[in-house]
């Protein structure tokens, strides 16, 4: 009886399929998914904290409403149409955070060896630390971005057309691809120089600020710099420039303004061979 058992269950075990270990992106969720419900065991302090953060984000928006209390436009651009540049910058913006913000702590892994756990588990390294942490007051920092933005829309003088209406949309996911490419290539610089999480943040946080206001405000030889090296001008400019009817500073032909889709392709794809080359060189601590 316990023989016949025993291969009853040596069968069953033999003819059960494995189960098959979540893609990247269902590790991330399940990931992300363990620290919201760890999170949402202190409701009033997570509550809190996202309105908090809600709050701060405000204060950029609030700043651009002061100035123009002193002057009638900026740069030649109207309050509706540098909210608008605020509105999908700051959206962008804190997509890209919400995903991929945790991946700047990648120094502080290196530097106390917790790198090393990550790299013997069966989840990507990138997933791990991009999940680090997760928290739904990480939400609060849309609570602006849209606000604005819907406040802004209506208000442009511009006809609007299925093809600016679309483009809108556009710039915001190409936006938020190109703010998470160049969240990782700042991640993966640490696995080179440990420390330089400070410098790495003008690039994503100094990114956002810039991005929020006309590049007209601006020197060319900057301009140029933020289009042509660091193409920061491609998460919200030059579409904006096509949603608005302006003509490019630069001269830049009319095409630059549908580049948005193809520039974030791009620097995913130079992000992603970053990292990959920095694990690919990346000598454990030993710990």
């Amino acid at each position: 009886m316990a023989e016949a058992a025993a291969g009853t269950a040596g069968s069953a075990a033999a003819g059960a399929v494995p189960r098959r270990s979540p893609g990247p992106l269902g590790a991330y969720a399940l990931l992300a998914w363990t620290w919201t419900r760890a999170a949402a065991r202190y409701p009033a302090s997570m509550v809190l904290l996202a309105l908090a953060t809600g709050a701060v984000g405000a204060l950029d928006a609030a700043a651009i409403g002061l100035l123009f209390t002193r002057a009638p436009r900026i740069a030649g651009f109207e309050v509706a149409e540098v909210l608008f540049l605020y509105g999908t910058s700051a959206l962008s913006f804190a997509v890209s955070d919400i995903l991929l913000g945790t991946t700047e702590r990648l120094g502080q892994h290196v530097r106390l060896g917790t790198l090393d756990a990550m790299l013997v588990r069966p989840v990507s390294p990138l997933v791990q630390v991009a999940a680090e942490e997760f928290t739904p007051r990480r939400f609060g920092k849309l609570v602006p971005a849209v606000g604005v933005l819907a406040l802004a829309l209506p208000r442009l003088d511009v006809p609007w057309t299925p093809g600016r209406a679309a483009m809108v949309a556009l710039m915001v996911v190409s936006g938020a691809a190109i703010f998470g490419g160049i969240w990782v290539l700042t991640g993966a610089v640490q696995f080179v120089l440990v420390d330089s999480h400070g410098a790495t943040k003008s690039l994503t946080y100094g990114g956002a600020f810039l991005t929020q206001y006309p590049m007209t405000m601006f020197a060319r030889d900057f301009v140029r710099a933020v289009t042509f090296v660091v193409p920061l001008a491609f998460v919200n400019w030059q579409p904006a420039l096509y949603v608005l009817d302006r003509p490019d500073p630069l001269g830049l032909p009319g095409a630059a303004r549908f580049a948005s889709p193809a520039v974030a392709a791009a620097v995913c794809a130079a992000a992603a061979a970053a990292w990959r080359a920095g694990l690919r060189h990346y000598r454990s601590t030993g710990s």
